[in-house]
């Protein structure tokens, strides 16, 4: 067949256009992954330790102590590549037993094992920090948290999508201490003038007082409010039965940790004959507790928090184990600040089985010195869309704190 010089160039032309269109993909394509064996190897460079001290508008007290503000600890990662990513820890003395000092102390320590490690091999980095997780579960959650934060920065993916990516907002509840009876049914009145729908009152102390302070936070807050109360270990195992018999008309959703938290036979026997479900919280840190709460059959609900677990990583870890036990979860919270709060928001956000949520800990702050972050509204927590966590920590806050 003959083609005339016109045709030629015509058909010419379209094979190098050809030629082209084939090669941007190739080279977009060899650019992407040598993008992609960077971030892999991406290593840590610099780690940065800070006390991180917010005080509160008033004690936060609970059957088993009282915290008069939130010592906390802030971890930063840097990576060769020059991202980086957040963590905190939050040492609640009368759960953990950990102290500010001893995580300074824990994350010295950690930042020596950690330094110029791969940083995206979280399960193998967690595994090298070793026994501090038993000590310093909290300093342990605030490298996990940072490490986490880098993997959902390098991804380009919200943290939440990148675990599991269930939903993207959720309900919390709010919290009220302990205190009078009336000025916990003062409170709560509060919350609700806030728009929070779901409320949790600490009790476990003198059990007629205890009733006495659900009786007027129900007749405060109406028949149809969510009421969650947690005792924090401080009822013996009868006290717990007839406690929560006699509660049983104010339609309590759930008790937390009605007993102490090493007495798993006695948690059975109270989760036998209560009328009120009951929630393992201070006896569930690491994965292993949640498989000896199983076998015991011990309680109808888990409370995970990133302080006791040692961050996101062993949460997932009982969020899966309670997830083929067919157990429905809370996260829970100790006083942190939103940075925290928005790597537990990540967790709740991202699993099913994670029906209940209490991530409240920094409503009694003086200040909150984050940026970016969880958004609460009415009650409401919704997630951010950024890479990672999602949040930054206000520079001229960090100013003001101590380097370690």
């Amino acid at each position: 067949m003959k083609i005339t010089r016109q045709q030629f160039l015509k058909y010419f032309s379209f094979g190098l256009a050809s030629t082209a269109l084939l090669k941007k993909p190739v080279l977009a394509e060899a650019k992407m992954a040598q993008a992609r064996e960077e971030v892999r190897k991406m290593k840590i460079k610099k780690i940065d330790i800070w006390a991180f001290d917010v005080p509160l508008i008033s004690p936060f007290r609970i059957a088993i102590g009282t915290m008069y503000a939130a010592n906390d600890v802030l971890v930063k990662i840097t990576t060769d590549s020059g991202l980086y990513g957040l963590g905190e820890a939050c040492p609640f003395p009368p759960i953990t037993g950990e102290t500010q000092a001893g995580n300074i102390a824990a994350a010295r320590a950690i930042r020596e094992i950690l330094m110029g490690k791969e940083v995206l091999t979280i399960e193998g980095l967690i595994e090298q920090i070793g026994n501090i997780i038993h000590s310093n579960p909290s300093a342990v959650a605030a490298y996990d948290m940072a490490l986490y934060d880098l993997l959902g920065k390098a991804a380009g993916l919200p943290l939440y999508k990148l675990l599991g990516g269930y939903r993207s907002s959720f309900e919390t509840d709010m919290t009220t201490g302990l205190n009078t009876p009336e000025k916990m049914a003062e409170s709560v009145k509060d919350s609700l003038a806030q728009g929070y729908r779901q409320i949790k009152i600490k009790v476990g102390e003198d059990p007629d007082l205890d009733v006495r302070r659900v009786k007027m936070v129900r007749e405060a807050i109406g028949p149809d409010i969510p009421l969650r109360i947690d005792a924090n270990q401080g009822w013996s195992v009868p006290q717990a039965i007839s406690a929560l018999r006699r509660m049983e008309p104010f339609k309590v959703q759930f008790a937390e940790q009605p007993v102490l938290a090493s007495d798993l036979a006695g948690l059975k026997a109270v989760r036998e004959q209560s009328p009120v479900p009951i929630m393992a919280d201070e006896s569930l840190f690491l994965p292993p507790d949640s498989i000896r709460l199983i076998k015991e059959e011990a309680c109808e609900y888990f409370n995970i928090k990133l302080m006791k677990a040692g961050g996101l990583l062993n949460s997932l870890k009982i969020a899966h184990v309670a997830a083929a036990a067919n157990i429905q979860c809370m996260v829970g919270c100790m006083i942190e600040t939103r940075l925290a709060l928005t790597a537990a928001a990540h967790l709740v956000a991202s699993q099913k089985n994670i029906v209940f949520a209490d991530l409240d800990g920094n409503s009694e702050h003086t200040v909150d010195p984050v940026i970016g972050g969880m958004k609460v509204e009415k009650g409401t927590i919704h997630l951010p869309e950024a890479p990672g966590l999602g949040c930054d920590v206000d520079p001229a806050f960090l100013k003001k704190m101590q380097s370690a």
